[in-house]
């Protein structure tokens, strides 16, 4: 499966629904019909296509907008950017302030995170799950040898290594209202009291 491949089912999942756990099932049962290497190149694409998400700038994007980021929280945020699909992950990428025009994220604006629904949050890290799923309903083999048939196939981990670009706060109001205008004016530092 090469990119062109991985975007197009992709945006097969984005069309047949929009709720994420009817999308996973989707990609799934995408994945299980085809033979056991396709469902290998799909997680080996996702990982690939991530990279350039591995950024300081996405992650302050993430934060502000989140109101903290963890080193998973990040990664879950990156498989989200997935979800929106080929062109809303590049246009993130180049431009992570651009994520002020996504609904889903113009719909947190002025609300506590606390009161976010779980599905509400700007994660998806069952995608990164989906295809050793697929995997163990094709072969019948556990998810231990899923990922012991994708380190055989090498290729870098998508959870590892450090952002690209220059690591800055985005709890630094004027950094962020620098860097992130739009984003920050939607999420605005909670007052002290």
């Amino acid at each position: 499966m090469n990119d062109e491949t991985f975007w197009d089912v992709i945006e097969g999942c984005r069309r047949a629904t929009r709720d994420p756990d009817e999308r996973l099932e989707w990609l799934r049962a995408r994945l299980a019909g085809g033979p056991e290497p396709e469902i290998l190149r799909f997680q080996t694409s996702l990982d690939r296509v991530l990279a350039p998400s591995l950024t300081w700038d996405l992650w302050g994007a993430a934060d502000r907008i989140m109101g903290w980021c963890s080193d998973d929280s990040f990664f879950y945020f990156r498989l989200w950017l997935v979800g929106l699909g080929r062109d809303g992950f590049h246009r993130a990428v180049r431009d992570p302030d651009s994520l002020a025009d996504v609904p889903g994220v113009r719909r947190l604006a002025g609300r506590s995170p606390q009161l976010w629904d779980e599905e509400e949050w700007l994660e998806w890290e069952e995608l990164d799950y989906v295809a050793a799923r697929a995997y163990e309903h094709v072969t019948g083999r556990t998810e231990e040898d899923f990922y012991d048939a994708m380190d055989g196939l090498g290729g870098d981990d998508p959870e590892s290594g450090d952002p690209v670009g220059e690591r800055w706060d985005a709890r630094d109001d004027e950094e962020s209202h620098r860097r992130l205008p739009r984003l920050s004016a939607l999420f605005p530092l909670p007052t002290a009291r």
